[in-house]
């Protein structure tokens, strides 16, 4: 097979009919398994949850603005009795002492309604509000990361079935010619003009042969499962691949350079260093005053502790301030752990930056040596098809041996087969880099699918005061 551009690289798998999957009739494209795997991958349906689980943190953190009001209601029964000594105007004088003794039953009822606002926490309340909103940036973050992650793994799914589909092309039609080359064996060993020792050869050939067809074989059912696996549906008439090398980079000083601003990996160990800081801040505030607004009204009817009272009713409007002097010592831990964490976060976000810039490095020096992987393997093609020509050639006439056929054969099925992988590398080298950029998305790759977007769950529940509706952030 000589080299023909991208689309005659995979031609056989795509065509061939031995090999189609049971599919409709138009053929599946690098494109479209990308759209299933972003619709259909649980990894990334789980992930989005995940961030808008984290969306529910800021409503929490604002909930310290709002008031917290309760309402009680008691209800029993009481009895009670009570002896009370007389004095004063009340006794006749020199009489003895005079005792009043009440006793009796009664139900007893009440209602209450308590509100308590925080005028002051130490800038708590807003500090976790920042740190909740950061954590929200995070997670999308997390999510921009899994989405890179699920479309690479879905292009390698992709691409690998469609190399082991002509890899298994190959070898079943490399079985074929060693299958003509024993009959051709046989019937020159028959007239003489050839040993049993060619004939020999031939047949371990093509046992040889046979056995590769196996091994290819049981790699395609393994792509077809892991096909299956990443994007969700099963596979169809696969079109060939094309790389995407027009969306990345065209230097690698700018692709390090994009990497490290630009990557998920790093824009996530970023915010996580705002919510570490956050957290400092969030712990000091336990040092600072705290002033509160409580109001309360309260109705009874037969209050408890009086058989004379009918009903009764309370309000109150309170003030408090509490001045936190020592509370044993924990508070000043938790700020000195809160500084360690953000030392943490800030390592992490270094090493972060790092492991991008080694992936970008790698990724391009991949790229590179897949570009010329390609053409040396065509011609590697092209020399392997005119040597085994000239050996059949040279067989005929005695000039080259039975094994000399089969090795020529060999060499160029491996040839193709290289080939096979090297435009399967491309491809996929290419993706690697847009995805250690971190540009691999459904916005760059222009794919035909509405995109989740995060902000539109976390502006439905930001404001929120109640209700349990989960939005589904569409």
């Amino acid at each position: 097979m000589r080299g023909g551009g991208w689309a005659g690289v995979f031609a056989m798998a795509a065509t061939a009919s031995a090999f189609s999957f049971s599919s409709p009739a138009s053929a599946e494209t690098l494109g479209s398994a990308l759209i299933q795997a972003y619709q259909n991958n649980p990894q990334l349906n789980s992930q989005r949850a995940a961030v808008r689980a984290t969306d529910e943190g800021v409503p929490q953190a604002l909930s310290g603005y709002r008031p917290r009001v309760s309402v009680t209601a008691s209800a029993g029964e009481q009895s009670l009795s009570s002896t009370t000594k007389l004095s004063g105007a009340s006794v006749a004088p020199g009489s003895g002492p005079v005792y009043l003794t009440q006793s009796g039953a009664v139900g007893t009822f009440g209602t209450g309604l308590t509100a308590t606002q925080t005028l002051f926490d130490g800038f708590q309340t807003g500090n976790r509000t920042r740190q909740a909103e950061s954590s929200v940036f995070a997670a999308r973050e997390t999510l921009r990361n899994t989405v890179q992650a699920v479309l690479l793994n879905a292009v390698t799914a992709y691409m690998n079935l469609l190399r082991d589909s002509a890899i298994l092309d190959l070898q079943r039609r490399n079985v074929e010619v060693l299958q003509e080359q024993l009959r051709q064996t046989r019937d020159r060993f028959n007239v003489g003009e050839v040993t049993r020792t060619d004939v020999a050869q031939a047949e371990s050939s093509l046992a040889a042969g046979r056995s590769q067809v196996l091994s290819a074989e049981a790699t395609y059912k393994a792509s077809v499962a892991t096909y299956r696996q990443i994007i969700g549906v099963n596979p169809g008439n696969l079109a060939p691949g094309m790389p995407v090398d027009r969306f990345s980079p065209h230097s690698l000083n700018q692709s390090i350079a994009a990497g490290t601003a630009q990557n998920p990996a790093v824009t996530t160990a970023q915010y996580n260093v705002d919510v570490a800081e956050l957290q400092v801040k969030v712990a000091e505030g336990a040092l600072y005053p705290n002033v509160t607004l409580q109001g309360n009204v309260q109705k009874n009817w037969f209050p408890p502790g009086s058989l004379n009272t009918i009903q009764s009713f309370s309000a109150s409007l309170i003030g408090q301030l509490t001045v936190p002097i020592y509370q044993g010592g924990a508070e000043y831990s938790v700020i000195r752990q809160a500084k360690e964490t953000l030392g943490q976060r800030r390592i992490d976000l270094d090493t972060a930056r790092d492991t991008v810039r080694q992936n970008v490095v790698q990724a391009w020096g991949q790229l590179e040596a897949t570009k010329a992987n390609i053409e040396a393997t065509q011609a590697q093609v092209q020399a392997a098809e005119i040597a085994l020509n000239g050996v059949r050639e040279e067989a005929r006439v005695g000039q080259r041996t039975t094994l000399d056929v089969l090795n020529a054969q060999q060499t160029l099925v491996n040839a193709r087969v290289a080939v096979v992988t090297a435009q399967h590398d491309r491809v996929v080298a290419s993706y690697t880099l847009l995805a250690a950029v971190g540009r691999l998305s459904p916005q760059v790759l222009g794919l035909r699918v509405p995109v989740y977007d995060p902000q539109v769950h976390y502006q439905q529940v930001r404001d929120s005061w109640a209700g349990v509706r989960t939005p589904d952030g569409r």
